[in-house]
């Protein structure tokens, strides 16, 4: 029997550039993922994701926002387009995001100009979390190097914690349990595929199936065995069947409860 998986966190663009998406979505049917969320990060690709989502209905769905390492001098400017995309005939965003904070990428040898770059990041972050709070819309949340700003940014919000998701949770159990407590969750990659991941994996078991969703950020993370390789939707497999393990429930249990908490964590069809 076919399992069915969504998608909830990928980056179609360097796909689409390239005329390779219609050959990407194919590729992921075959694979039973029958539905992905294509993840905004900048003005750059929120009106290419938009188009592709009206192209693709029912397949494809797409988010809006300023990723923290898009976070430049000028992120005002590019956040007054957002709310835009919430409004007219359009296909609109089924979330807001991805945005938060980033450490890991600041200027590791300019003091100076990481702490300028972190400070926009933190406005850019504040600034959409009031837009997600008027809109009442899901959250996708970048993290790395900043779990605790991240929480304590969102607790100051007004956000509904049900309506966050932390992308990419790499984190440990102990900060899961921050989420969880919250109402928040985290969904997963490749990387619980990875052998030094136990960190994870550990977290991932603390969470549980209950709020799990699941996602390739294609084209990185690529889990095992195509590591090496671009990531791509059709990969998420991998990535179901060590969920499932880790969490002691056959693949077609762990299928049809994320595409369930997918679907209604972003309100898809």
């Amino acid at each position: 029997m076919m399992i069915e998986l969504i998608d909830s966190h990928t980056h179609l663009e360097s796909f689409d550039k390239r005329g390779e998406t219609d050959a990407v979505l194919a590729r992921a049917a075959e694979a039973g993922v029958t539905r992905l969320v294509t993840i905004g990060t900048s003005t750059e690709d929120w009106a290419r994701y938009r188009d592709l989502a009206t192209k693709h209905a029912g397949r494809v769905f797409y988010t809006a926002g300023l990723h923290p390492c898009s976070v430049d001098g000028r992120w005002s400017e590019e956040l007054a387009q957002l709310e835009a995309f919430w409004g007219g005939d359009d296909a609109r965003p089924v979330a807001l995001g991805e945005c938060g904070l980033d450490r890991f990428h600041l200027p590791k040898d300019d003091a100076a100009a990481a702490e300028r770059i972190f400070a926009w990041q933190r406005a850019a972050f504040a600034a959409q979390l009031v837009v997600a709070a008027r809109l009442g819309c899901p959250l996708v949340v970048h993290s790395r190097g900043a779990f605790a700003e991240c929480v304590e940014m969102i607790d100051a919000s007004g956000v509904a914690w049900e309506r966050v998701v932390f992308h990419c949770f790499t984190e440990g159990a102990a900060e899961m349990a921050e989420l969880t407590r919250r109402g928040g969750r985290g969904s997963f990659t490749g990387v619980v595929t990875y052998k030094n991941a136990d960190t994870v994996r550990a977290a991932l078991a603390a969470q549980g199936i209950g709020r799990l969703m699941l996602e390739t950020d294609a084209p990185y993370l690529t889990p095992a065995p195509h590591r090496g390789k671009a990531n791509e939707p059709a990969y998420l497999c991998f990535t179901a069947e060590a969920a499932a393990a880790t969490l002691g429930v056959s693949v077609s249990e762990l299928a049809a409860r994320t595409t369930a908490n997918a679907r209604e964590f972003f309100g898809l069809p």
